[in-house]
């Protein structure tokens, strides 16, 4: 495989002079370029990545950190941070968390491999870490995005939404259809995002005199596994119910697939909908009705702020999302 130094050689130049032309940066006359790039054709010449990040001072890759990769909640989001990139010339590397540490650990060694690979910059999707976490990354922290997560110290690198006002739509959505007596299959007790959410829920409840104390609530992890056991624990629980919210599509996807197999009905017994409106959604039976979460233009303006501030691009960022209530079959009126 040719190098550098071999390029230099036929074309009878320096390497200082080989690497401008390569680089494309620094003053070479155009006969020097055109000796050059023929020898680079000549040699069938590629420089390496790590070459190519050498003689630019930038690897031209953009780290993305996720807590797991299981489910369908990142795929797409992943691909449209990898589409755009390439689009721009860039790539991506991809840490999630793995070992015996606990979640905010476990993004802390994400992020340091991350950095130790040579990204220009990152983006962070857990809520795990804390402001002091990204405070030791020291001046690389300033080249971080976090998505789904509100930090003071940080807040123009934040982008997420209103999850308590996302609960409280998804409260009102499903007072308007006569439901009352509603249970709940929460996410990770520990997610912020997840304690926003359900704190708007109950506040909305309560808003029209709905004792939340009452209200069944159990933890479905925010995996579908976790949705078809709480499932089955709230219909075990003889609680009366006529709806059910689920915090992700992922765990509405669990609870679906068991009243399924208990032979309930949805949403002729009981009503079901679930927050985020991921593909998912579209391919359940029924289909769910979902609390829209704009996942992917969040991620997208945070990363169109991140290339701004890496490369010196000038991308549009808006800040702004609104949420709404995709309706589809697993959500009807309660019939007097």
């Amino acid at each position: 495989m040719a190098t550098i130094k071999d390029v230099a050689r036929l074309a009878g130049v320096g390497l200082g002079t080989a690497s401008r032309v390569i680089s494309g940066k620094g003053s070479v006359s155009q006969s020097t370029q055109d000796k050059v790039r023929k020898a680079i054709e000549e040699l069938e010449f590629r420089p390496s990545h790590a070459a190519r990040s050498l003689l630019s001072g930038s690897s031209q890759m953009i780290g993305v950190y996720i807590p797991y990769l299981a489910g369908t909640f990142y795929t797409p989001i992943l691909q449209s941070i990898y589409t755009a990139l390439r689009e721009a010339g860039l790539n991506m590397v991809v840490a999630f968390g793995v070992g015996d540490g606990d979640a905010r650990n476990q993004a802390i060694d994400g992020l340091n491999f991350l950095i130790e690979r040579g990204s220009d910059g990152l983006i962070v999707m857990s809520t795990a870490m804390e402001e002091e976490d990204f405070a030791a990354l020291g001046p690389f922290q300033s080249r971080v995005v976090v998505i789904n997560q509100d930090l003071p110290s940080m807040a123009p690198q934040c982008f997420t939404v209103d999850h308590d006002a996302g609960g409280r739509l998804a409260a009102r959505t499903l007072l308007a259809q006569g439901h009352r007596k509603i249970a709940v299959i929460a996410g990770r007790a520990a997610a912020a995002d997840n304690q926003q959410r359900i704190a708007g829920f109950m506040a909305e409840l309560e808003a029209v005199g709905i004792d939340t104390s009452t209200v069944w609530m159990a933890d479905g992890e925010f995996t579908p596994e976790g949705g078809f056991a709480r499932a089955d624990e709230l219909l075990k629980s003889g609680a009366e119910f006529t709806a059910v919210f689920c915090a992700n599509d992922e765990m509405a996807v669990g609870a679906l697939s068991l009243f399924q197999k208990q032979g309930v009905q949805v949403p002729e017994q009981v009503s079901v909908l679930s927050y985020d409106d991921t593909h998912s959604a579209e391919f359940t039976a029924p289909q769910l009705t979902s609390v829209h979460i704009p996942w992917s233009e969040m991620t997208l303006n945070g990363l169109n702020y991140l290339l701004n501030h890496c490369y010196g691009l000038k991308r549009p960022v808006t800040r702004e999302y609104q949420l709404h209530v995709t309706e589809r079959a697993s959500l009807t009126a309660l019939k007097q």
